[in-house]
């Protein structure tokens, strides 16, 4: 008995060890970028979630480690090395051109690329999700913010105007910018929800994931609520700060709670998905088999 026991054990230690060397070179390649990413642009505020979702994709990974020592290996060499030299490449430019999105993005495909050539279809299959979540951590171009945050804004913009208008408050609009009585405010970038928005879809589809609903429906239903709760949720938030600075001043509604209200819009937005989420598992219950 000692004996298989102590074979079984040198099997696994092989099995990690083969590891080994693909642990080694993921730290020497990506320490240096994550570093210079905490260092810099993750410091912002649209970028303060990336080592969060950094710290997700390395607890999932971890969960699933027993699939790396103990999967049968059904290698795929040539499109496994592909992945990866694609990826590499990636890198390289990203690295050398001071790109950051290339930098960070080359991720995906260099472990998955490891995974193919090392452990093949069913292994890559096992970790598509903290491969495919890696995207919550890039740097969005600023074409593309740009792209989206001006019709957010001038949304938010007139259906804030319009609320207060049928509430009776004296209230004008010049293009983003909002009258209410003597104050002026301005809907500013940060006021768009497009961070909101990225940042409720990564939870909502953490959270979706770990759930791992059986109803295609309700995954469709909670997948396509999560833009529309964070876009209502920003609205109601520019709604309320105008509202602070118009009863108590400028100061009120420019001051702690502007930042606090960020926080807030967050959590109230999640918790509506949560019992969206609530709600529909009831309605969409698996039936118990009839007895026979």
């Amino acid at each position: 008995m000692s004996t298989v026991l102590d074979i079984r054990q040198r099997q696994q230690t092989a099995a990690w060890a083969e590891w080994l060397p693909v642990i080694t070179g993921l730290l020497v390649l990506y320490v240096p970028t994550f570093y210079a990413a905490a260092t810099t642009f993750w410091q912002s505020d649209e970028h303060a979630h990336a080592p969060i979702i950094l710290a997700v994709v390395v607890w999932l990974a971890w969960q699933k480690r027993m699939a790396l020592r103990d999967s049968p290996a059904q290698a795929r060499p040539v499109a496994g090395i592909t992945l990866l030299l694609f990826g590499l490449l990636l890198y390289i430019l990203g690295r050398s051109q001071d790109i950051p999105l290339l930098e960070i993005s080359s991720l995906t495909p260099v472990l998955a690329g490891v995974l193919l050539a090392l452990r093949g279809l069913p292994v890559l299959r096992i970790y598509w999700f903290p491969l495919c979540f890696v995207i919550f951590m890039l740097p969005l171009p600023g074409f593309f913010v740009d792209a989206l945050t001006g019709p957010l804004k001038q949304h938010i913009s007139v259906i804030v105007e319009q609320v207060l208008y049928l509430a009776g408050y004296p209230i004008a609009r010049t293009g983003v910018m909002l009258n209410i009585g003597q104050y002026q405010m301005l809907v500013a970038d940060a006021c768009s929800g497009l961070n909101t928005m990225f940042s409720l879809s990564a939870l909502g589809l953490l959270f979706m994931y770990l759930t791992a609903r059986s109803s295609i429906l309700h995954n469709g239903i909670m997948l396509a609520a999560i833009l529309p709760i964070a876009f209502i949720a920003n609205i109601i938030r520019v709604l309320v700060l105008m509202l602070i600075t118009y009863h108590f001043g400028d100061e009120a509604g420019q001051g702690y709670l502007h930042g606090a209200a960020g926080i807030v819009l967050l959590i109230s937005a999640l918790s509506v998905l949560l019992l969206l989420d609530a709600i529909l598992a009831r309605l969409f219950k698996p039936r118990s088999p009839r007895p026979v």
